[in-house]
């Protein structure tokens, strides 16, 4: 078997773009893969090309040395774009593999460890009794897990020192409210610095929250080492890492107690077992980022059926309408949600479809995400 064309296929869906990749074969097996690097797909698209030039009529059940060769074949190697787009390939590969076998994806991985794979919801709902009413309504209808998000109420405008006092207040309320089963955590999606994330945590008693995700920029593990001594609370920190080697000082150093690994960005399946095994070592779970598209939820779940230490897959569990008849429509055959978690597959490959008539469409469009400032007028974190 040989591959026949890679196709870069970025996509409106819904509220998003997604990046798509199929993978063709001249035994007629195709595989699908989608890459992470929300906002600036076009560059992994120019990626993905520059490999599609060396992939072509190479043996895709070869999954681990074209891994190899994508990532070393430049002398500038590694970097977000380059692994995002090694990771729609790589995930694709494994698509291929799976149907080319008629085995589901997570039988390459070592078979499946769990029967189905618990996940955790997230609650927009602002700061405030709206807050503490939607995750009541969350907690009656099975999740366990919740994700809250920071006090924000200008569109534009985000005050970083600002935002603590009413956040850690209004969590503090919803603890109380909850009781001490549900797990608690926070995404505070790197807005803050060290002296903020401490200043945060230390407003709330011990125990309030279960995990706090990326408080500050993931660059410097100096920096979280720091504030790892100034609170207890648990972190979660990994949804921007693009290899193992971000990853391992945050584990072999104890900085983080959930890996936030996501397969579309860390360069795909391959290189997401390696990060799992050294998380494993050290006692860490996995907890995948996942607010991408249905390919890589897919990924994501054979990933977590195949691995011995495994927390909770981000889900959507309040998308909107449009979200899902978009994504029903595109994704005929795709995961779906049954309660707080997702039924492992076992069907062939990844288990997901794409309506390529659809494509066309729903083309492309430029997106950014939302430039913030503070009152002063300097720009600030997203």
């Amino acid at each position: 078997m040989k591959i026949t064309d890679i196709k870069p296929i970025p996509v409106w869906v819904g509220r998003r773009n997604q990046m798509l990749v199929k993978i063709e074969t001249d035994e007629g097996i195709y595989g699908w893969g989608e890459s992470g690097l929300s906002s600036r797909e076009l560059a992994v698209q120019g990626a993905i090309n520059h490999y599609r030039e060396f992939l072509i009529g190479r043996d895709p059940m070869h999954i681990g040395a074209l891994w190899q060769e994508m990532y070393r074949g430049q002398y500038f190697e590694g970097g977000r774009v380059l692994t995002a787009a090694i990771s729609a390939i790589d995930i694709a590969l494994y698509d291929i593999a799976g149907k080319a076998l008629n085995v589901p994806v997570y039988q390459l991985l070592g078979g499946k460890q769990r029967d189905f794979v618990p996940c955790f919801a997230s609650t927009g709902a602002p700061m405030g009794p709206e807050l503490i009413d939607e995750t009541k309504c969350l907690v009656e209808k099975g999740w366990n897990v919740i994700r809250t998000h920071f006090h924000h109420k200008q569109k534009d405008i985000f005050e970083p020192r600002k935002s603590i006092g009413p956040t850690a207040t209004w969590l503090t309320k919803l603890r109380e409210a909850v009781g001490n089963e549900p797990t608690i955590g926070i995404d505070y999606h790197h807005r803050l610095n060290v002296a903020e994330a401490a200043s945060f945590c230390q407003r709330m008693p011990s125990g309030t929250l279960d995990f706090l995700e990326e408080p500050i920029r993931d660059d410097t593990p100096e920096a979280y080492e720091t504030l790892r001594t100034m609170t207890d609370v648990p972190f979660a920190i990994g949804e921007e890492f693009s290899s193992k080697w971000e990853f391992l000082p945050y584990i072999e150093r104890g900085i983080t107690n959930f890996a936030r690994i996501d397969v579309c960005n860390v360069g795909g399946l391959t290189e997401a077992m390696k990060v799992a095994s050294m998380a494993e070592a050290h006692y860490i779970e996995l907890m995948p980022h996942d607010p991408l598209g249905p390919i890589c939820t897919a990924a994501t779940i054979h990933l977590a059926a195949a691995v011995p230490n495994f927390a909770w897959l981000e889900a959507q569990a309040a998308s909107t309408k449009e979200q899902q008849s978009s994504e029903d429509e595109l994704f005929p055959i795709r995961p779906k949600l049954k309660g707080s978690y997702f039924p492992v597959p076992d069907g062939p490959g990844l288990g997901i479809e794409v309506n390529e008539n659809l494509t066309n469409k729903t083309p492309f469009k430029f997106w950014e995400a939302p430039h913030l400032y503070r009152h002063d007028g300097s720009f600030t974190n997203w």
